[in-house]
Formats: C-alpha cells, sequence, structure tokens
C-alpha cells in the first residue's frame, strides 16, 4: 500500500493564518460593496482542514438576500459608478498591483490554501505563482488592441469595438481556490466588468484574503463582491438574477446544466468549464520512464480532483504487461499525507462526503468485475482515522461500459483499458460524454499529432500531461462545457463587440423623393 507519512512536527494555526480575514464574533465576513458585512440571518458554517477533521474557521453562510445585494452594488458600480467608464490603464494598474500583493504574500496564502483545501504545500506554492501571474498576464492584455477596422465602400467608415458585459456572477470549486478566483476575476476586471464571486463554500479563505487587497487597493466600492453560501442557494440566485448580464461557473457537469436553466430568464451569457473522463493513450513506442512518469502525475496530482485528469488510461497491448505493473509499483509508493508536511506527494479528499462519493465508485467497480490492481482503501493509522486520505487506486481488466470507466471519479482513481492499434485508441478515447483534455505517448512524431487531431477534447499534451499556461485557452468539447477561459479567449469571453457605422459625408441619403 502507499506509504504512510507521520504527522508533521509543525502545524500553522489558523488563527494565526486568519488574523488578516475581516472576521465578527470569530466568524470571516463577506465582502459586499465595499464592506465586510454578515450574512442577512446571521448564518455562519464551519470550515475542517481535510487532514485531520479540526475546525479550523468559521465563515459566514449567505443568503440569497446576501446574494442580491452583491449583485445590486455590482450594478450600482457598473451603470452608474466610475467602472463603467473607467480606462483600461487605470484597471491594469490596480490589477498589477493585485498580482504584486499574492506574490509578497505568497508564503501566507500557500500555508492557508493547504489548511483549507488539504494539498501538499509544493502545489499550493506553485498555484498561488501562477494567480499572481493571471492577473499580472491580464493587466497586459487590458491595454492591447482589441478592435478591428473595415475598408468599406466610401463615404462610410465602419469599424468595431470590444465593451465589457456588465455585471458578472462567477461560481467557481474548491480544487484549486484562489486560482480559479484568478481564472474568473481577472479578465472580467481586465475587460471593465463589475463581479460577484461565490467561492466554493469549502474553501472560500484565500479569496476572501484576496478580498482584503482589494479593498486596500481602492478598487471602487461595488466592483468586486464575494459572497459565501451553498451553490444552491447563492449560485441559483446569481444565475436567475436578471439584473446578472453574464454567468461563469466551474464545477460538474449536472450543476452545470442548472446553472443554463436558470440563466434562461434574460438570455444572459454563459462559460461553462465543466466535468471530464479524460484519456491518456500510451503507445508501444512511447518513452518508458516518461510515459509511466506521466501516467501516474495525470491522475494522482492534486489527490484526482482536477477536471482534467488523465483518469483513463489507454495502453497498447503490446506493452501493457510491462508498462501496467510499473505504474502500479510506483503508485503503491506514492507518500500520502498532510500537506503540511515536506514529504507528502499527494494529500487528503476535500471532505468526508467527496472520500465517502469515491469509495461509491472503488465498490462499483469491484462489483462490475474490474480487477483492483492496487489501492481502493483508507490510509491507516491517525491520519487515516482523522483525515479523508485515500491512498492512490488503480483498477485493470476494465470495459468500456463499466460505471469506473464512464463517470468522473474526481479522485485518486485510475481506470486502464488497453487498444490493439491507433484507430482502435481513438474510438477509446473518444467513447465518453466528455471532451476536456486527453494525452498522447509516442515518439512517432507523425502519428501523435494525427491522433492529437482526431480526440475530441479542448486541451490535449503530447509526452507530457496537465502543464497548461495563462496564455493558452482552456475549456472542453461535448459535455465538458461551453466557452473558453484565459488567454485572449478568456479576455473576449467577457466582452460584446459593437460595430460602429460613421458616415463621412454629412447630407441627406435622398433615399425617398418626397
Amino acid at each position: 500500500m502507499a506509504k504512510v507519512e507521520p504527522r508533521p512536527t509543525w502545524q500553522p494555526r489558523p488563527d494565526e493564518l486568519l488574523r488578516n480575514v475581516p472576521q465578527k464574533n470569530g466568524t470571516c465576513l463577506m465582502y459586499v460593496g465595499g464592506s465586510w458585512v454578515e450574512a442577512s440571518d446571521g448564518g455562519r458554517r464551519e470550515l475542517r482542514n481535510p487532514a485531520n477533521g479540526e475546525v479550523i474557521a468559521r465563515v459566514a453562510e449567505g443568503t440569497a438576500q446576501d446574494a442580491e445585494r452583491a449583485i445590486q452594488a455590482a450594478h450600482e458600480a457598473f451603470y452608474e459608478g466610475p467602472w463603467g467608464d473607467s480606462l483600461a490603464q487605470d484597471r491594469a494598474k490596480l490589477l498589477f498591483r493585485l498580482a504584486d500583493r499574492i506574490d509578497e504574500h505568497a508564503t501566507e496564502l500557500s500555508r492557508l490554501e493547504t489548511l483549507n483545501n488539504g494539498k501538499p504545500l509544493r502545489e499550493t506554492e506553485f498555484d498561488m505563482a501562477d494567480a499572481a501571474n493571471c492577473f499580472r498576464y491580464y493587466a497586459g492584455l487590458a491595454t492591447k488592441p482589441h478592435g478591428q477596422t473595415f475598408e468599406v465602400p466610401a463615404p462610410s467608415q465602419t469599424f468595431v469595438v470590444r465593451e465589457p458585459i456588465g455585471v458578472c456572477g462567477q461560481i467557481i470549486p474548491w480544487n484549486y481556490p484562489l486560482l480559479m478566483a484568478a481564472w474568473k476575476l481577472a479578465p472580467a476586471l481586465a475587460a471593465g466588468n463589475t463581479c460577484v464571486l461565490k467561492p466554493s463554500e469549502l474553501t472560500p479563505l484565500t479569496a476572501l484574503r484576496l478580498a482584503t487587497w482589494i479593498d486596500e487597493l481602492e478598487f471602487p466600492k461595488g466592483v468586486v463582491n464575494i459572497v459565501l453560501g451553498a451553490g444552491p442557494v447563492v449560485g441559483h440566485t446569481i444565475a436567475a438574477s436578471h439584473m446578472v448580464d453574464k454567468v461563469a461557473f466551474t464545477g460538474g457537469t449536472k450543476t452545470g446544466r442548472s446553472i443554463m436553466q436558470a440563466a434562461v430568464g434574460n438570455l444572459k451569457k454563459i462559460s461553462l468549464e465543466l466535468g471530464g473522463k479524460s484519456p491518456n493513450i500510451i503507445f508501444a513506442d512511447a518513452d518508458f520512464e516518461t510515459a509511466v512518469d506521466y501516467a501516474l502525475f495525470g491522475i494522482f496530482a492534486n489527490a484526482g480532483q482536477v477536471c482534467s485528469a488523465g483518469s483513463r488510461l489507454l495502453v497498447q497491448e503490446s506493452i501493457a504487461d510491462r508498462l501496467v505493473p510499473a505504474i502500479i509499483e510506483r503508485a503503491k509508493k506514492i507518500r500520502v499525507g498532510d500537506g503540511f508536511d515536506p514529504q507528502t506527494e499527494m494529500g487528503p479528499i476535500i471532505s468526508r462526503a467527496h472520500l465517502e462519493k469515491v469509495e461509491g465508485y472503488i465498490r462499483s467497480g469491484v462489483e462490475e468485475g474490474a480487477r483492483l490492481a492496487c489501492g481502493g482503501t483508507r490510509l491507516s493509522g491517525e491520519l487515516g482515522e482523522r483525515g479523508n486520505f485515500l491512498v492512490p487506486t488503480i483498477f485493470t481488466e476494465t470495459k468500456p461500459e463499466m460505471k469506473i470507466v464512464r463517470e468522473e471519479i474526481f479522485g485518486p482513481v485510475l481506470v486502464v483499458q488497453t487498444f490493439k492499434d491507433e484507430q482502435e485508441a481513438v474510438r477509446l478515447a473518444n467513447d465518453t460524454i466528455y471532451g476536456l483534455a486527453g494525452g498522447v505517448f509516442t515518439n512517432d512524431v507523425a502519428k501523435a499529432h494525427r491522433v492529437i487531431r482526431k480526440l475530441r477534447a479542448g486541451i490535449t499534451w503530447i509526452n507530457t500531461y496537465h502543464p497548461t499556461y495563462n496564455e493558452a485557452p482552456w475549456g472542453g468539447y461535448k459535455q465538458s462545457g461551453m466557452g473558453r477561459e484565459l488567454g485572449t479567449y478568456g479576455y473576449e469571453a467577457y466582452t460584446e463587440v459593437k460595430q460602429i457605422n460613421v458616415n463621412l459625408a454629412v447630407q441627406p441619403s435622398g433615399w425617398f423623393s418626397a
């Protein structure tokens, strides 16, 4: 089984990490209309450390009324305040300064996120740097050309400008708390929109810390609002509101459908980044050690709680007997433990409820006849008793119709499929309702490009898995969502396109004779 690491000798004190987040009576507050506020009904929620089950904070539990107040504040800031007419260079300055704050406080933020989310410090440290770079990228993009001009018959001149959409509701998940906030806020603010951000009710702490700098940097009141609370309450209110001009959501496909239905009322713009069941294809001519390494990284990074995880490993039959055992042996040696332990390589599942959901999929795999090659159990010892730890799990001898092959598990569970040739690899890879990501490992360059072009997925890799960049678009095909985030595509998703026609010869048209 996976190596069990001892409980770390040093643990941060939650009160120390939360000292910079505004609180009242021991409850972290929300940020609405430029003010720190309690929930309208006084409600609050306890947050627990996924690694040991201990309560680390109490936060306001927002209501529909709180969401409506935030939407109203964002509406006023855009339509009646200075933000709607703000200059791109002024918005850029604020975003650059916000990025600097993240860099200056990266250690504090990474520890706060590990405490709240559970992932190892080496992962949260990377996420903090990536979040700062995201704000910095869109700060730079804000002042770049975004329009078009056309050569049309005289005496007319025609050009196109991009304008902000207006009030943007943004709903983010728990697996990358601050980074997902950056992915949503940075392009929206750079384009001149106002925002109502709903972090996951499980992991709101770094978003609240971000709000303290938004307040200090003197963004106009109401430009950024952060409302806490449950998705069916706060999230639904945001998605359904006729005062919200766009809603952007990252999360499960089922919830994405609910948001689409709620958004129908005023036909608001929608961006959805949803689930995945992504194939990682390994051909016989791939570099062996590289393929083994990325097969593990593709699924066990962040304990498999990644929408683009390489959760289906497709291995060519001729090397399966050698490659799959090597992956299994390496998986057994992954060090599972508390994210504050510097030796930890894989942290806990986000919550006890999600752990039990993943375990349900494991039982289903066994019941349907797949071979449980390794894992499938909770971590032993004190950590396993207190925290939400599941050891790396691999299924072999699977069939395409099995539930573990068809559905997104969102945990450290890898299912192995085998194929004979290139044609079958492509067929199996595309045999899914999802189309978010996919990888190909081979030393045949031509074959790599043939297969990548045939994958029905929005994010793909050749001889690597997972690395993506703020400069490139993120999103999927099929039921993995609609629209794109990041890059210029992510900026354009927060803009409306306006055509402007100018008559350079101001005189009557003479169209009517009388």
